[in-house]
């Protein structure tokens, strides 16, 4: 890099902790060198972080943590990038901007086992480019104010996020969702905070100030709850890596942690009972009742099936984006 090469790190999630201590050596180095006027811009250090906490089901709870983004975010922020795609395509968009930055240390979070494809190459150019943005085709608020937000960061939060979604707008039509979808981690800043922060009232527009936001997130909750903790609505819920693991089915370490599309559904179930009971329809009410028991007994056949069998139910396994009236099909 010294000499003008990109630099490209891959790691386990788990273990780029070993080099923790050459990353801060380097970010303070390039701090300093930004300072000296007469310095070059050096190119940026990219970190890409695979086999990472959702997929370590067949290594088992030592190979389980995604804490070095709490890490990073303490870093010098004109400095610190995280990226996390949700598909193949926005990895390409992203890793193509990264490689093209300099001065920079981006740190970007993905797996690399089969996955869905959630956007087209153009799509994904467009999403990477903004950083954050409503999925259309997920939601169904269209010009209405949502009643509910379900927002996800990361390839396998993203994927239970939109599986829960998918359960919410069949069992319950009437209930208004927006899903949202973070690629560029920094975005939940505020702009005071971070070079590439929203705006308040930019924030505001698509979290709304009081209406629920259930947030499935790739990494430990309070890194999202101290990223928007200086935002003006206090309506995030923050799902993600609870320090729960073991060798178990990749679905199971969703579960073990409450981020899978069941918990997810509950969590929804709860927000209509004790902040949106007022707001809705009888039949949205009553309806979420049924729900939330139909979803609790959907994780104890989880479990009883993957201690049968060892493998996750093909519900799970086989699971495609399927709402009729959506283009992801």
């Amino acid at each position: 890099m010294s000499i003008g090469g990109h630099g490209l790190i891959n790691s386990y999630e788990a273990f780029i902790h070993i080099i923790t201590s050459m990353f801060n050596q380097h970010c303070k180095w390039m701090k300093m060198c930004q300072e000296i006027s007469w310095r070059n811009n050096l190119p940026s250090l990219n970190i890409l972080l695979s086999s990472h906490v959702w997929r370590q089901d067949h290594n088992g709870f030592t190979h389980q943590d995604p804490g070095f983004l709490g890490h990073v975010v303490s870093k010098k922020p004109t400095i610190i990038r995280i990226y996390l795609p949700p598909d193949a395509n926005c990895l390409l968009s992203t890793f193509h901007h990264c490689l093209s930055t300099e001065h920079k240390i981006n740190v970007v979070v993905c797996g690399k086992h089969e996955a869905p494809q959630w956007l087209s190459l153009q799509e994904a150019h467009t999403h990477c480019a903004t950083g954050i943005g409503i999925w259309p085709w997920a939601s169904n608020d269209k010009g209405r104010e949502p009643d509910i937000i379900m927002a996800s960061a990361g390839d396998v939060p993203t994927l239970e996020a939109l599986a829960a979604t998918s359960i919410l707008r069949k069992k319950l039509p009437r209930l208004i969702i927006r899903f949202v979808n973070v690629v560029n981690l920094m975005k939940l800043c505020p702009r005071s905070a971070h070079p590439h922060g929203l705006s308040d009232n930019h924030f505001d527009s698509i979290f709304t100030t009081k209406k629920p936001v259930i947030f499935a997130f790739h990494g430990v909750p309070h890194l999202v709850e101290k990223l928007v903790y200086k935002r003006r609505g206090r309506n995030f819920y923050v799902k993600g890596y609870e320090e729960q693991g073991s060798i178990s089915t990749a679905f199971d370490m969703t579960v073990m942690n409450k981020m899978d599309r069941f918990h997810l559904v509950i969590d929804v179930c709860n927000k209509i009972e004790h902040q949106l009971f007022d707001k809705l329809s009888n039949e949205t009410k009553y309806a979420a009742v049924y729900l939330r028991q139909e979803m609790e007994s959907m994780l104890l056949m989880h479990k009883k099936i993957i201690d049968t069998n060892g493998v996750d139910m093909e519900e799970i396994s086989g699971w495609k984006w399927d709402i009729e009236d959506s283009k992801k099909k």
